[in-house]
Parts: C-alpha cells; structure tokens; sequence
C-alpha cells in the first residue's frame, strides 16, 4: 500500500509540475502586441517606446511580462463584476501566459517567416483622412515653469448648414506639456467665452461671484465634439450615429497645458470627417457632476456624490469618470422607473493618468425617469503618492493640484433632441 501510494504521489507531481512552454516573438507574441498594443506603442503615439519589431521590442521582455502579468498595461479598470463593454482592452489570461512565457525562456525571435502580416496603421491619423482640418494658427509657447490657466481657441469651422460629425480626432502637437484638449461645439448665439477672439489664445478673467470668491468663466459651454488625453480613443461612432454641429458654429479648443522644466511650444489640431448622410440617431454628452465638496485634510475615503434624471428615453453609449490626483473609485449607478437599480460602471483604482472610455455593450435603454447616480471616493492622505499636499482641504478646481468630480456620459437619442430636453423637466400644460 505504501508504495502504491507513494507512485500515485510521484505521478501527481508529475501531471502538476509546470510545462515549459517555448514561445517565439513572431509566431506566438507578435499577434498578442497587435491585437493589444501596437495601437499605442508605435512611432508617434502616446507610449514611449515601439513594439512593432522583434529588435524593438526585446529589450522590454520583462518589463512587458510585468505590465500584463498584473494587469497594468493595457490600462483597463473597469470592475469585470459589473457591465460589459464593447471596448474592453484587458487581456485575456492566455495572452498573458504567453507573454510571461517568452519572457521566462529567453525572449527568443523564432522565425520572421512565422510573423502574421502587418496591421496597417493611418499615418497620423486614426479616423481616416480629415474632410475637415482645424490648426492652430501659431504655436503656443508654454514656459518652464508655473501654472498655464486652461487657455482656450475658437475654431470657426464655416458651415453655412447644419452638419454632422461621425468621426473627430485631436492631434496633439506636444504631448510633453499637453495634458488634454477637449473640443466644445459652441452653436452661432452662444454667450460663452464671448470675449474670445477667433484663433487667438484666450484665458477667462478671474472674476468675484455673489459669495464674494474668485472664479472664472466655466470651463463647459457647450456640447462635446472630440478630446486627447491619454489613453482616449478619437471619436469614432458606430454607422447611423453622430453629432449635430449646428450652421454657423464655432469649434473650442480647451487646452490643458503642464509645465515640466523647459520651455516648449505646442501646436495642436484637429480632424473631422462628416456623416454622408442624415444619422438615425444623435450623440450627446452630458455629465452627472458635484461642483460643491470640500475634502478634508488626510481624509483617506472621502465620498462625494452627484445624480440628475432623465426626462427623455435615451441609450447610453459610453461612460467617462473624471477626477484629479485625489480620485480613488468612481461608481455609475442607474434607477429605472420600476425601481430596480444597477451599477452600470465601477471603477474600484482610478488612475489620474489614464483617461479611460468605457462603451457598454449591446443596448442599454435609459427610459424616460431614469435616475443617474456618481459616487466617488477621494484619498487626500499622505498614503496616496500622487497626492501634492494631505495637509490641505481640496475644492473643485481647474488644475491637477485641485479636483474635480464628473461623470461625463454619452447618449444616442432622436435626432433633434437637445441637452435640454434631456435634463430639464417638462413644463405641465392644462391637458395634463
């Protein structure tokens, strides 16, 4: 019986001992880069270093097997527990397995004649070739040093007709210096940043509000057309989607710079390819946000919530929290008129560095009733490295140092229909 035993556990070792697995970068790693790297880590993208070649490549093997292994790189940080995405970008495990594989047996080549064939990537840009192309007219200078205020370009874009965007991309000129830019769609009428001169750079005058507290002109006014920040896709919408830009509308450059040390110059723009034809639907981007918070020195959690109502049936499709250096969770949270609730998005270590999108899959119906709620978490303590200070009390604010608390969301909705109608509640009439 003992020796019985003892050969069972022999072989049971043997079943369960590890098999070494030799992978080769052109057959095995190649397409796993293609499929999840190569978007960002090519020449003239946002990683700093090109994945595209088995020389280029090499010297990162473990550096690679790390970022995979837990889950860093590719920058997703959607709770898998709660919602499906579209564009979900983690890996799956075999692909890390197989990372981790070449770089335990020696990053080997293998064979060139193995290698899949080449994704062919746009030169410059990701949407295609622009039918319309917005630049900046001279660069701007960012100094060394110091704090740049959001600095703003008004873009006339000369469409005497209404059009519709399906696809807009920013191309950032610096991405050193350029934290992110957002372009606003600012329709003939619109009030804000009036004093704005087109093409020239623009910074709202600090002004004193009814409480008696400096403030300048507010940072959204009007309706979303594309952003860059890192890790944000170009706006690309699905066939039969797009965005309204009204006749005779203004494209808005917000431009977020950062100084690091040395002056440079930056020259940024922008690309837009239009629908063919009159969408199905129309996209539009709203926000459930907090604007009023104060957290507390050292406070570790501290939790800030914000919600809003739908007044129209809608269709959610894509999801953006946004928070500064103090952001530790975000949470998207929807009641239906039946009271039955969910959480649409959790994102349980947010990172400051990777303004991420989140794009539902298949259909997910907003009817007409609907509650939205954000709750986000903020760690102002001194366990948080990247906070800048734990022994201030932290309010909404502009810059990095400060935070902010939104919960932008896009919706498909009937062409025609407007923030307004969104947000706002209708007014009762008699027939009612």
């Amino acid at each position: 019986m003992r020796t019985l035993i003892l050969f069972l556990f022999a072989v049971s070792a043997i079943v369960a001992a590890p098999v070494p697995k030799q992978v080769t970068f052109h057959k095995d790693v190649l397409p796993v880069l293609q499929k999840n790297c190569q978007s960002c880590h090519r020449p003239g993208e946002a990683a700093p270093m090109s994945f595209l070649t088995y020389k280029s490549t090499r010297p990162f093997a473990k550096a690679i097997k790390e970022a995979a292994s837990t889950r860093r790189m590719p920058p997703w940080h959607a709770d898998p527990h709660f919602g499906k995405f579209s564009n979900d970008k983690s890996m799956t495990q075999a692909e890390i397995d197989t990372l981790t594989a070449w770089a335990d047996t020696g990053a080997k080549e293998g064979n060139p004649k193995d290698a899949p064939k080449a994704v062919s990537f746009l030169d410059g840009w990701n949407i295609g070739t622009p039918d319309k192309l917005l630049e900046m007219p001279k660069p701007f200078t960012v100094p060394a040093q110091g704090t740049v205020e959001y600095t703003y370009y008004i873009m006339p874009l000369g469409n005497k007709e209404d059009v519709w965007v399906e696809r807009a991309e920013v191309r950032p000129g610096n991405r050193a210096v350029l934290h992110h830019v957002i372009a606003f769609i600012r329709p003939p009428g619109s009030r804000w940043l009036k004093d704005a001169k087109p093409g020239e750079p623009f910074v709202p005058p600090v002004t004193i509000n009814a409480r008696g507290q400096e403030q300048r002109e507010s940072a959204f006014g009007g309706q979303w057309l594309t952003a860059y920040a890192p890790g944000m896709p170009p706006q690309i919408l699905e066939p039969g989607k797009a965005r309204l830009v009204p006749a005779g509308s203004d494209i808005v450059m917000q431009m977020h710079y950062t100084a690091n040390g040395k002056e440079q110059t930056d020259a940024s723009k922008i690309g837009i390819i239009y629908a063919k034809q009159a969408p199905k639907e129309q996209v539009l981007t709203l926000a459930v946000q907090n604007s009023r918070f104060e957290i507390p020195p050292h406070a570790a959690n501290h939790e800030v919530k914000a919600e809003l109502v739908l007044h129209e049936d809608a269709k959610l499709s894509a999801l953006m929290p946004h928070m500064h250096l103090r952001g530790k969770d975000f949470e998207y949270r929807a009641t239906y008129p039946t009271g039955e609730s969910e959480i649409l998005l959790r994102v349980p270590r947010y990172d400051f560095s990777w303004q991420l999108i989140y794009e539902p899959a298949g259909e997910k119906i907003l009817p007409k009733g609907t509650k939205l709620q954000a709750i986000a978490h903020f760690d102002n303590s001194a366990n948080n490295k990247a906070n800048p200070d734990a022994t201030k009390a932290v309010r909404f604010g502009e810059q990095s140092w400060e935070e902010m608390m939104i919960g932008f969301f896009d919706v498909a909705v009937k062409p025609g229909t407007t923030e307004r109608d969104l947000l706002a509640p209708k007014k009762k009439t008699s027939g009612d």
